[in-house]
């Protein structure tokens, strides 16, 4: 196990690079400042893109992103929130006011970073920490869509469970094909990559909201009992066995490139501690497993209506956080037009950002809930 992650992390580690906290932010609070002091009609395309480039170049560039999202995804996700905000203002002409208030919030937010920064403990304790936590992160999520999935199938057609898996396998050659391609064949933009993300959670967002929708379709034991008693093989309905795999693929890809990415820079400072970062990933991926194999068994237990309507509200819920950081990811990327909501405040775990297209675009997603509740409910009446 140890000499199988080393080996798959090696190529990786020679791009990795010890991170200066205090080198990055002075770069972005000096520039920053000149930018936001010579903002005007005539200067707001060039500040915007001075800051597009502090983010893209100095921010994620020289390291910061990365070492902040290994400790606290949480803090990174709503940095990013805030360069957005500078740069959208900027691109939008809007008054210097707003731009200097969005200025302020994201020079505070940096500052207060890097203040409370600390070194990475290189010790054995420290770097297995480090390590178990990333994997126990980033894998918790795609863990919940995994066992959702599986539990399904063994409640319906065990036999198809196996198609699940084949999803999760080829998701985990991608993400370190990914990581790999990105960092050592090919120059690979911050833009770009940061669209990859956006695209990849939309597409993750959609899988996810059909399925929850033809779980929910299920959710009344008398419409299961009948969709039984139709003896359709689930493995042939239009590729529903193979959609389900899709979503497995997507919902481990979707963290898979940058776990790897994680461990890449955990590698760097744990120089001759190879074995605290191999013990790490090892627990963390027992912990998974052991969660798995608890909330799979619970769920078993369940009633088939109200296993089916539980397992399409957490599905429908990870879909729609995607939605909003996917939205989010692409205007970081500038795919996506960018208009700031003066006075609202982020709310990560929902997915929610202060921008009108990632408020819209979660809304227009909460659309069909409505719709599917009436016809579902008139379907109902018919049974």
């Amino acid at each position: 196990m140890k000499k199988l992650l080393i080996l798959l992390l090696l190529p990786l580690y020679a791009f990795a690079q010890d991170v200066d906290f205090d080198k990055i932010n002075n770069k972005i609070q000096t520039l920053g400042n000149e930018a936001v002091t010579t903002y005007s009609n005539d200067s707001a395309m060039d500040v915007g893109d001075t800051f597009s480039d502090l983010y893209f170049d100095v921010f994620e560039g020289e390291g910061m992103e990365q070492e902040i999202a290994l400790s606290d995804p949480a803090l990174k996700t709503k940095l990013e929130s805030q360069f957005n905000a500078v740069i959208s203002h900027a691109m939008r002409s809007a008054p210097k006011v707003d731009v200097e208030k969005s200025w302020k919030v994201l020079s505070k937010s940096l500052q207060q970073t890097t203040d409370s920064h600390s070194p990475k403990d290189g010790s054995f304790t420290g770097v297995l920490l480090q390590s178990f936590f990333i994997l126990l992160r980033e894998g918790f999520e795609a863990m919940l869509v995994i066992m959702a999935l599986v539990t399904y199938l063994r409640r319906t057609n065990p036999e198809k469970v196996r198609i699940i898996w084949y999803g999760v396998y080829l998701a985990l050659i991608a993400s370190f094909a990914t990581a790999y391609l990105i960092t050592s064949v090919y120059e690979v933009s911050g833009e770009a990559q940061e669209a990859l993300e956006g695209v990849t959670m939309l597409l993750a967002a959609a899988v996810l909201f059909y399925v929850s929708y033809w779980l929910i379709s299920k959710s009344e034991s008398t419409k299961w009992q009948k969709y039984i008693n139709t003896k359709i093989d689930f493995a042939v309905e239009k590729g529903s066995a193979y959609t389900l795999a899709l979503a497995a693929f997507l919902a481990v890809y979707r963290e898979g490139a940058e776990t790897v990415l994680f461990y890449q820079a955990l590698a760097l400072g744990a120089s001759g501690q190879s074995m605290a970062l191999v013990s790490g990933f090892a627990l963390a991926s027992v912990s998974l497993i052991i969660l798995f194999f608890i909330m799979r068994s619970a769920t078993m237990r369940l009633p088939m209506g109200l296993f089916f309507s539980v397992t399409a509200i957490l599905l429908y819920y990870l879909a729609f956080v995607f939605v909003g950081k996917g939205i989010l990811e692409l205007q970081l990327a500038h795919w996506v037009s960018s208009t700031p909501i003066e006075s609202m405040i982020s709310i990560e775990f929902l997915g929610i950002f202060p921008t009108i297209e990632g408020i819209v675009s979660q809304l227009i997603f909460l659309l069909p809930l409505p719709i599917a509740y009436w016809v579902l409910s008139r379907k109902g009446k018919k049974v």
